[in-house]
């Protein structure tokens, strides 16, 4: 059921973006663009999705939100593989976007691509006035230096001093880097309905950085081939990780507590979150 779920959301987001870039001029960066948003699992965008319909709004009104936040992590992909960033070549299998174009061409994309999101927020079939500038702005405060941006200036800042990072300190910077993004996609659905965000929010807290768990284990014991991007780089740079603080064991079984966590701020919702509780399990048990 989850899975089935996963795949129409990244389908039905995925129609959003081939229809709007389909009347855009055909330039490399429209071509990279459409690139840089085709391929990946699209879980925050079916986060979206999945806790409006939750909360009673209508998959049509919900679509150009979940493609707004998708539109957002793809832009942060594009820059964080950039050279001056990450420098990695590979991404979902696949060049990065300034590999198979040029660097100047990937910061673009990213520019578009953030552009973009907002606009999608502005479209009306979301809901009256004040619900889309709600989305907007929470939207911009995950996105920018209070969240995901913040996150990734903190990496860097830590990475530049040579230091390592305390699991406080860590446990701050992933929760801003990828997070914010999946605890906005996590609310959205009772922003858009004027419902209590409490739940969603505990909900997307846990899961956002039992993500980040799952993905520095993997980072240790994936394959590359499956994951569809270079492992290995923290240890190769050096980084703190949650691995390298709490040992595999201990990540492991941190990673299982937030599950539990998220899944039981569910308890409001019964039977209905079935969906988001096998999401919360996916989160630790995907191969990629």
């Amino acid at each position: 059921m989850f899975h089935q779920a996963l795949k129409a959301a990244a389908r039905d987001v995925q129609a959003v973006f081939d229809t709007i870039l389909a009347g855009y001029d055909d330039q490399p960066v429209t071509r990279a663009m459409r690139y840089a948003v085709t391929g990946g699992k699209g879980l925050r965008g079916f986060l979206v999705l999945e806790t409006a319909a939750l909360c009673g709004v209508a998959r049509q009104s919900a679509l150009p939100a979940a493609a707004a936040v998708e539109a957002i992590h793809a832009y942060s992909l594009v820059h964080d593989d950039l050279p001056a960033m990450d420098d990695d070549d590979l991404r979902r299998g696949r060049p990065t976007v300034h590999v198979k174009w040029d660097e100047a061409t990937a910061i673009l994309v990213g520019d578009a691509l953030q552009a973009l999101a907002f606009e999608l927020l502005s479209d009306p079939v979301i809901g009256p006035a004040e619900v889309r500038l709600a989305l907007v702005s929470s939207l911009a405060r995950a996105a920018g230096a209070q969240g995901m941006v913040l996150g990734q200036a903190l990496d860097i800042a830590a990475e530049t001093a040579g230091r390592d990072l305390t699991l406080e300190e860590i446990t701050r910077l992933q929760a801003n880097k990828t997070g914010a993004l999946i605890g906005w996609s996590g609310q959205a659905g009772a922003v858009m309905a004027g419902a209590d965000t409490g739940p969603l929010a505990d909900y997307a807290r846990a899961l956002g950085l039992a993500f980040q768990i799952a993905d520095d284990i993997l980072d240790v014991e994936g394959c590359a081939e499956t994951a569809g991007k270079r492992l290995r780089k923290d240890a190769d740079a050096g980084k703190a990780t949650f691995v390298s603080l709490l040992g595999m064991s201990g990540a492991k079984a941190r990673a299982q507590a937030l599950v539990d966590e998220a899944e039981a701020a569910l308890a409001p919702f019964g039977d209905r979150a079935a969906v988001l509780r096998a999401a919360a399990r996916f989160v630790i048990e995907r191969d990629k």
